[in-house]
């Protein structure tokens, strides 16, 4: 299995498809898992990779020094220095953006085109979520039924569920199998601590800001308000779409991403 050392940590990764490099790049807690049966989408134009966290996989899970989304952007680049890539393009979701935030600001020569999906700038700048909503994911439910219902009703729309099960039961799985909870705080951290407003004007790459139009875990006020920090970003709101755009309007999200990606050759 491929493994990368990556700063202080071994790194789990995968690759798929074959053109330039476009990275994908998880969500708080998530693993290379979060692109199942959406990496595809991109395949057939790209050399694809995904990987796990630090804390989270097959990957190495260290309880410190204390996780920061600019320290996973430093390890999102020595997993590409391992692959021996130069240049690459990067698409991370919620805290993955937020990471790809940091790899537009401290590593704007290793980067081609950015896409910020249903992410913020931080809270200091941001727009915060519901409480209620934000006690749950400092404090994942242990009942993993429950953790399902809770994450699913975040992600997709009820009838979106409804007509499919098979999410719901992957859904399930993952509960069922959490990372460790030492490991889940201190992702919430690092997504928590996150501030990069100051520096976003710094960022040169084209970026592509993508947000469904009902998200309640990152709410979609900081779409504009990312795009309008970045020069030159554009806009692209998902009417419908919750914190999971992605997964149920999967056909016209991934076509904004691929028709953004185009314009923006690495070469």
């Amino acid at each position: 299995m491929p493994f990368a050392t990556c700063n202080d940590a071994t790194l789990y990764y995968e690759e798929i498809g074959s053109g330039d490099p476009l990275l994908l790049v998880s969500g708080q807690g998530g693993d290379h898992h979060g692109w199942d049966g959406l990496r595809e989408d991109f395949a057939g134009r790209y050399r694809v990779i995904t990987f796990d966290h630090r804390g989270t996989g097959q990957s190495d899970k260290p309880r410190e020094p204390a996780y920061s989304t600019r320290g996973f952007a430093a390890d999102a680049i020595a997993l590409l220095d391992h692959l021996e890539i130069e240049r690459a393009h990067c698409y991370g979701i919620s805290m993955g953006g937020r990471i790809c935030q940091w790899l537009g600001i401290d590593h704007g020569g290793r980067v081609g085109a950015l896409v910020l999906g249903c992410t913020t700038p931080g809270n200091a700048h941001g727009v915060m979520r519901p409480a209620e909503v934000n006690a749950y994911m400092a404090n994942r439910p242990s009942d993993p039924e429950e953790a399902m219902r809770f994450l699913a009703a975040q992600m997709v729309s009820p009838q979106w569920l409804a007509a499919h099960p098979e999410y719901a039961e992957r859904m399930r799985e993952r509960a069922r199998n959490p990372i460790p909870a030492f490991a889940q705080k201190l992702h919430y951290q690092a997504s928590e601590g996150h501030d990069t407003w100051d520096l976003l004007p710094a960022i040169k790459a084209p970026v592509l800001v993508i947000h469904g139009t009902d998200d309640n875990i990152n709410p979609t006020a900081n779409a504009p308000l990312l795009a309008a920090r970045i020069p030159g970003a554009e806009l692209v709101l998902i009417d419908g779409g919750r914190h999971g755009y992605f997964i149920e309007f999967r056909d016209e999200a991934s076509a904004a991403v691929l028709d953004f990606l185009g314009r923006h050759p690495l070469h």
